[in-house]
């Protein structure tokens, strides 16, 4: 019986163009969908496109998605793959064209978010001669890319692309770029349907990878600390979304009975509404998350990698935690800001369930602890002004909350209304809250929700943005109508740069340089009334929110709402800058931890609190 790998590519020794080539591996590698903006340089590849599609031969189309910006693109792909773990696919042409997709393409990097962009490139004899819309795509790309192809030699053309995916989503994924010069694009040749090109370390690294299995010995050693432990955390960041690992979580979390925070990027790896969930922990995180890293004793570290915007005060960060461990699919992670005693390199979906496995005999009750990080939820609950004339914009998450029932892709773009999404959105699967972590992207929320809607067609999709973050990238209002891509978008407008006014209320006396745009004159309802919407509301009611979200998200096709806030809502809790989270700042609504009281909290019999389930 023939395996796959001895079965011949059905068009392998045929003739071809580079351009088609590259479609078909395209067409092979499973992509239904290219975000991109054409050009000179890139137009035979885009002609291979229209000639694929009229193919009769051709596996599926391949939609091609056309933004207003190549940006755009970029963050089309990202969302795309953010929402369905493939590999997202942009292409552009030459100079401009690639240079205003560095920026996703280092978001990507950040977020270790698998994507290729496949960039035109001016013929290789004028590479270096400033030719028309040339840029030095290689050397900008590098420094921004998980790796960086500029194909010179038209016969691994073939290779280059399959590589590319294959590097983008083995190990720890990230963004590839492929630069390819118009000649080699037009050069035609014999397709293979098959190969490689073949990197001796980093193939080296992915086998040790794919290998890596916990020892009966290190597991042994695990088990030893966590039966040490009378209060055990889990410190669960993207890692887990990314490494598909939220069911092997899941269940060693069901397993062990250990609670859990996640970063920013981890929500979603456990269920929000999970006796076990404690949500988000850091700078805006919930007060009870960051207390009870406070008070925790064992911190199991799993796809997380002690950031700024978690760690903050890197000394203080889980300061009674007497042993901190650490799983990961990268190397570099380990020890790189904080001292671990016990570490795992390799597949998260693999060593989750490698342990439970091994703990299937571990028996301790940690349901004292369990009561008293219940306690801490209930005690220092979010909370915000529910009492005001003004829309605040808690209340319109809860309220949208309450409607889509944690069911929803939530987007967003970068500021108070990205954390208040955050904290007041629940979450029932992986891949459902895509945001710009640590690039901090503003611009990303409408594009990202483009490609998550293409990405997941039959799961209802929220753009939750800002009027800051939405005027980045505000010609991606003209593409949802374009495509009848059902998006609801909702604009939290305050009328400025809210969390840069809120840093400078906090630390800059309340000099708002070049953050209150109360003087702008954009009109958001006409721009998305100009682009088609049938649906552009603006509200300025409290009274009418719940029943303007509910008719929002019943629209059949893309939807627009502008929502006038509180201009002076603030983002709470919040860990300053450099600070420990001892020195978190809960606002007027949220119950804090009182210094005198957190001794006394800290150190309190958990066997002696009544029964808070």
């Amino acid at each position: 019986m023939k395996t796959a790998k001895t079965i011949k590519h059905k068009l392998s020794g045929q003739t071809m163009s580079g351009a088609d080539m590259v479609l078909q591996v395209l067409a092979d590698e499973g992509v239904d969908t290219i975000f991109g903006y054409s050009g000179g340089a890139i137009l035979p590849t885009y002609d291979a496109i229209f000639r694929y599609n009229a193919s009769p031969t051709r596996q599926r189309d391949i939609r091609l998605i056309v933004p207003a910006n190549e940006q755009g693109a970029g963050f089309m792909a990202a969302g795309y793959s953010r929402a369905s773990g493939r590999v997202g696919v942009s292409m552009v042409t030459s100079g401009p064209g690639a240079t205003n997709s560095v920026t996703p393409i280092r978001d990507c990097m950040a977020d270790s978010i698998p994507t290729v962009l496949i960039s035109g490139q001016v013929p290789r004899q004028a590479i270096g001669s400033d030719a028309f819309q040339e840029a030095p795509v290689f050397n900008l790309m590098s420094a921004c890319s998980k790796h960086m192809f500029l194909v010179s030699r038209p016969e691994e053309l073939e290779a280059t692309v399959r590589t590319a995916f294959e590097i983008a989503r083995s190990g720890r994924p990230g963004p590839v770029v492929i630069d390819v010069p118009k000649d080699v694009q037009n050069w035609v040749g014999e397709f293979k349907g098959e190969g490689l090109l073949h990197f001796r370390g980093y193939e080296t690294r992915m086998a040790r990878l794919r290998a890596s299995r916990l020892t009966k010995s290190e597991c042994a050693e695990f088990f030893r600390l966590l039966e040490s432990s009378e209060r055990p955390l889990i410190y669960a960041g993207g890692g887990v979304i990314n490494g598909n690992a939220a069911l092997e979580l899941r269940a060693f979390v069901n397993r062990f009975h250990v609670p859990v925070v996640t970063t920013l990027m981890g929500i979603g790896g456990m269920d929000t509404t999970s006796e076990y969930s404690l949500h988000m922990l850091g700078m805006h995180g919930t007060a009870y998350a960051n207390y009870s890293v406070e008070d925790c004793d064992f911190l199991i570290t799993v796809g997380a990698r002690f950031d700024d915007r978690v760690a903050g005060k890197v000394p203080e960060f889980a300061p009674k935690a007497k042993y901190i461990v650490h799983l990961d699919i990268d190397a570099a992670e380990i020890g790189k800001v904080k001292g671990v005693h016990w570490s795992h390199v390799g597949d998260l979906r693999q060593a989750l369930s490698d342990l439970t496995e091994a703990g299937k005999n571990f028996q301790k009750d940690f349901t004292p602890w369990l009561k008293y990080v219940h306690h801490l939820k209930r005690k220092h609950a979010l909370n915000y002004e529910r009492n005001s004339d003004l829309i605040q914009p808690q209340y319109v998450i809860e309220c949208l909350n309450e409607i889509t029932r944690g069911e929803a892709i939530v987007t967003t773009g970068v500021g108070q209304h990205q954390m208040w999404a955050a904290q007041y959105f629940d979450f029932h699967r992986p891949r459902s809250f895509l945001t710009s972590g640590s690039m901090g992207t503003m611009g990303f929320g409408l594009p990202a929700a483009i490609g998550a809607q293409v990405a997941c067609p039959d799961r209802p999709v929220i753009d939750i943005d800002g009027d800051g973050s939405l005027r980045m990238n505000l010609g991606e209002l003209e593409t949802l109508t374009t495509y009848n891509i059902p998006v609801k978008v909702v604009l939290l407008n305050n009328l400025g740069d809210g969390m840069v006014r809120q840093w400078q209320a906090l630390y800059f006396g309340d000099r708002f340089s070049g953050s209150d745009k109360s003087l702008h004159k954009k009109d958001f309802i006409k721009a998305a009334e100009a682009d088609g919407f049938e649906f552009a509301q603006r509200l300025t009611e409290p009274g009418e929110v719940k029943k303007t979200l509910t008719q929002l998200v019943a629209q059949k096709g893309p939807a627009f709402l502008e929502v006038m806030i509180d201009p002076n809502a603030h983002v709470y809790p919040m860990v300053g800058p450099g600070m420990g989270y001892k020195d978190m700042v809960t606002g007027k609504y949220i119950t804090p931890r009182e210094k005198a009281a957190e001794k006394a909290e800290a150190e309190i019999d958990m066997t002696k609190i009544p029964d808070l389930f």
